[in-house]
């Protein structure tokens, strides 16, 4: 009986103790989120006839910097090569700026970390912090302050910098394709407004710009740019509100390059209305046919019975008048493959197209044949497009299934090559299984306007010229998802939205946005309020 009692007994401490144990796991306590203190700096905050080379910020705790090439600000702007900033790859309890270029006489730097300079263990940010120094008599403080915005599109971008450029004796309007602005600050990645800091007093060009290749300096090929007209006068209390917009690049003619065996390419930039390439000093034998890509930006010079080694253009657009020769080497053949630009539904609303890979030089509409449900010919009318796209024109009916045979022989391209057969079954749905909007807009300042409907993404769905006033405007025939509105006002009454330029000063023409996502379902009618504000 002892015996037993003493088992128990101890059966008894062992699973107390287990469950003390279990009781007693640390959990580490709570997760630091206090970011690092700045202790001091050396030399001090805002110090003035600055002239080290060395500045050292001192922390309550070991730190490190994060991301920093995309978080630092410098205004006004220094070279990279200027300066070093350490430690970058271990933890320290300070940061060291090592100043390796002379600074501008009597100017008040300003070191903006962003949220770089973060904590050891848990990566909490010092926010923002500004090392602000002067190598003159005193520290510049006057501010310049707005809101970034965009013109044709929804979201306001991120990484944005906002430039001033003092308007002295030097100034010209092609400095900010030159040189880096007097002053800068950046939205970073989180922030719409922005605020340069500690500006002398006068008279700036503001700017904002997507500067992709961060060199300080526009480039109209790549970077969007936002601008008021007038100069600004410091100091000031207005806020600023900068919209970017990409510019309308200047037309110029890239590189020619083999894209095949009978095919040349020549890039360009910006728009090409009115670009005429002439292959020159050619044979009464040799012939060609031109085509555009727009999407890469290249036109293709498409030759045959060519045997020479190189092959001479005269290439004009307005005032533009060159000449190129492009030597001409090996490459593969062209082949005549046609496709569909539809497959499985036609919807309603739908233009049935067929692309050619090479030229198209004749159609043969009696080697085309459309049928319905009944197998009963469908009467349709076929043309070219353009060099590369056959369209048909029919009569779309809803709940209806149509077989397209396109044989052999139809089509015959620029090098005398005939298409293989193409056969594609399409059908059609019920109105009901399609959705409409009823938009009545309000507060439209102007006429001619252009209302489009976008995809999530803003993604060109839909576009409707108007030319006068209507009560209400209807996109009907809408594949159910969801959907933006987009309102464009056509000042100069050319059917299409028209950006700005900044050596003209002239703005973008007014875009306006409807706020909600449509939801748009089938079998159903949208009734939507557009009011303009």
């Amino acid at each position: 009986m002892k015996y037993r009692f003493s088992v128990l007994l101890w059966v008894f401490i062992v699973l107390l103790f287990v469950q003390c144990a279990k009781r007693g796991n640390p959990t580490g306590g709570p997760e630091d989120e206090t970011p690092p203190v700045l202790l001091r700096a050396d030399p001090e905050l805002n110090t003035t006839n600055f002239n080290q080379e060395r500045i050292r910020l001192y922390f309550d705790e070991y730190v490190k910097l994060k991301k920093l090439k995309d978080q630092l600000i410098v205004s006004p702007p220094l070279d990279p090569a200027a300066y070093i900033i350490s430690p970058q790859s271990t933890a320290a309890k300070y940061v060291q700026i090592e100043l390796m270029d002379t600074l501008r006489p009597n100017t008040t730097y300003n070191f903006n970390f962003g949220q770089s300079i973060v904590d050891n263990n848990e990566g909490n940010p010092y926010p923002y912090f500004r090392y602000v120094f002067s190598t003159g008599d005193y520290v510049d403080s006057l501010q310049v302050r707005g809101r970034i915005g965009n013109v044709f599109g929804r979201e306001t971008k991120n990484f944005v910098s906002v430039m001033l450029y003092a308007v002295d004796s030097t100034y010209t309007d092609s400095i900010i394709y030159q040189q880096p602005p007097d002053y800068l600050t950046n939205t970073l990645d989180s922030l719409e407004v922005f605020e340069i800091g500690n500006v002398k007093a006068g008279r700036y060009l503001l700017i904002a710009q997507k500067d992709i290749a961060n060199n300080y300096t526009f480039d109209q090929n790549a970077d969007d740019i936002g601008f008021i007209n007038d100069f600004i006068d410091l100091p000031t209390d207005s806020l600023f509100h900068l919209d970017l917009f990409r510019e309308k690049t200047n037309f110029s003619v890239g590189r020619t390059f083999q894209a095949s065996q009978n095919r040349i390419g020549i890039g360009y930039f910006g728009d090409p209305t009115g670009l005429e390439v002439l292959p020159i000093n050619l044979p009464d034998s040799v012939q060609t046919v031109q085509s555009f890509d727009k999407e890469s930006d290249t036109l293709y010079v498409w030759y045959k019975h060519f045997s020479a080694d190189s092959l001479q253009f005269d290439i004009s657009r307005d005032r533009l008048k060159v000449q190129s020769t492009h030597q001409i080497r090996k490459a593969e053949l062209d082949s005549l493959a046609i496709s569909s630009t539809i497959k499985g539904v036609l919807h309603l609303d739908d233009t049935l197209r067929i692309m050619t890979t090479t030229p198209i030089l004749t159609i043969d509409k009696s080697r085309i044949n459309l049928r319905d449900r009944d197998s009963i010919l469908v009467p349709f009318d076929v043309s070219a497009e353009d060099p590369h796209r056959i369209l048909f024109d029919f009569d779309i009916l809803p709940n209806e299934n149509y077989q397209l045979d396109v044989f052999p022989g139809a089509i015959t391209d620029f090098f005398d090559e005939v298409n293989d057969s193409l056969q594609l079954a399409l059908r059609t749905k019920k109105p009901a299984d399609y959705g409409s909007v009823y938009l009545q807009l309000v507060g439209v300042p102007s006429y001619p306007i252009i209302v489009q409907l976008t995809d999530e993404n803003e993604n060109l769905i839909r576009s409707l010229p108007i030319a006068v006033p209507q009560r209400r405007v209807v996109f009907s025939n809408l594949q159910p998802k969801k959907y933006y509105v987009r309102l464009i006002v056509d000042e100069n009454k050319n059917g299409q939205w028209d950006t700005g330029r900044f050596l003209d000063r002239s703005a973008p023409e007014r875009v306006y946005h409807h706020e909600p996502l449509l939801d748009v379902r089938a079998n159903w009618e949208l009734q939507e309020r557009f009011i303009l504000e």
